[in-house]
């Protein structure tokens, strides 16, 4: 409307009008955007800007590779000696770097830097660990070089040396030395220097040497105490071993089984021979192989007796068999036949069991040779001994036969 006195330009007016309320929403709205110089600014809607509105992005970082993921932490885990010198580890949380084989706690693989070479885990900065010492060689290293230490003393020595004066010759107290020699060789102290003077007699009467001669250079304080073990330690008397076991009489038959032929054989102390083959005339050959000066004697009824029961026992697993036996063998073969021989009728043992059985769990492949070194099949029923998963191993007389006692056994307990 006009007002008296004053003249108005409404052009300009309008447009003052419209820049007004343009500049009104400019200042009221964030977020509008002009459509040119000197025109007119239009609001942007509200959910239009909602939608504009920029969205922070996270940068991810690449993923560090877990110790426990990596092959060799498993080694670690299962203190695997043979990795032992291929392979150092440092641990963060207290400061040492180790070898696969420590003893100590297991830890936890996030604070684990596992190094390919020993420079790798002392520049780490850490210091060695004092358990397992990664600088040098390792403890079971050295408990090995101390036995071997005792047993140059025991062959070296003209008189059997007492455990006191061993233990302190390699300086650990007579219990620790005991474990670990047991632990490391398979015998005791003791048993070790018994089969040391069987074997220097051995090598006396082999030499020519006379009878006794050779009892009092293998450390016997006397005759009385050698002929007491002679037969045993020999398998006949010291005379016939001196003569190279002429004239010892082996009565022997050949017999036939379900498993093919089978020859047994005994000298006057008791059986020292079961053996399973297809020929019966190579069984007869291996015989005189093992007994090259042996007077060999066919068997008679009363021989062919035995050689039923023992054809019985082939046949029928577990009926028994009562019968003296002329175990020849190694102070820890015999400990080993012996362990053996107490396996039940039906069960299966591995050969780390038997090693843990006769009280030395790291002699596994001495077990093994031993069971290979048996001559009295079934009798000592090497047979019983399998892998550590089950599975059959080798069989002096075919691991086919060894299939067939085990299965005849299991179907006895079944």
């Amino acid at each position: 409307m006009a007002v008296p006195g004053i003249l108005v330009d409404h052009q300009n007016a309008s447009t003052h009008a419209r820049l007004g309320r343009g500049q009104s929403d400019l200042k009221a709205r964030i977020g509008v955007c002009p459509t040119r110089i000197g025109g007119t600014i239009d609001p942007v809607p509200y959910e239009k800007c909602k939608m504009m509105t920029a969205t922070p992005t996270k940068t991810l970082k690449p993923a560090i590779p877990s110790v426990a993921d990596d092959p060799r932490w498993a080694r670690i885990v299962a203190r695997d000696k043979a990795a032992d010198g291929h392979l150092w580890y440092s641990v963060s949380t207290t400061g040492v770097y180790c070898r696969p084989s420590c003893p100590s706690r297991t830890a936890n693989p996030k604070n684990v830097q596992l190094h390919d070479s020993l420079e790798s885990a002392k520049a780490t900065g850490f210091r060695s660990c004092r358990r397992c010492n990664p600088d040098g060689p390792s403890i079971e290293a050295e408990n090995a070089a101390l036995v071997a230490k005792a047993c140059r003393i025991i062959e070296e020595s003209e008189e059997e040396p007492s455990l006191e004066e061993l233990a302190d010759a390699i300086g650990r107290s007579p219990s620790y030395f005991h474990r670990l020699f047991k632990a490391t060789t398979g015998l005791t102290p003791k048993d070790y220097a018994a089969a040391n003077r069987a074997k220097k007699v051995r090598q006396g009467l082999a030499s020519g040497n006379t009878v006794t001669e050779a009892i009092y250079d293998a450390g016997f304080s006397s005759s009385g105490r050698f002929y007491e073990k002679s037969t045993d330690m020999l398998g006949m008397t010291p005379s016939q071993y001196r003569a190279g076991g002429a004239n010892e009489k082996i009565r022997f038959a050949v017999g036939q089984t379900s498993l093919g032929a089978i020859l047994v054989a005994s000298s006057k102390k008791g059986v020292a021979s079961i053996l399973l083959g297809d020929d019966p005339d190579e069984l007869v050959r291996n015989l005189q192989d093992r007994f090259p000066k042996a007077r060999l004697i066919g068997a008679d009824r009363d021989y062919e007796a035995l050689v039923a029961r023992v054809v019985g026992l082939v046949e029928t697993p577990g009926i028994g068999m009562n019968l003296p036996l002329d175990v020849r063998g190694t102070a820890f073969q015999q400990r080993v036949w012996q362990a053996l021989q107490e396996i039940s009728v039906g069960e299966t043992v591995s050969y780390a069991e038997i090693a843990r059985r006769i009280g030395s769990p790291k002699a596994v492949r001495a077990v093994a040779s031993a069971c290979t070194a048996n001559n009295l099949a079934v009798a000592i029923p090497c047979h019983r001994v399998v892998r550590n998963d089950g599975s059959l191993s080798g069989y002096a007389w075919g691991v086919e036969r060894k299939r067939i006692l085990l299965a005849r056994e299991a179907r006895r307990n079944a």
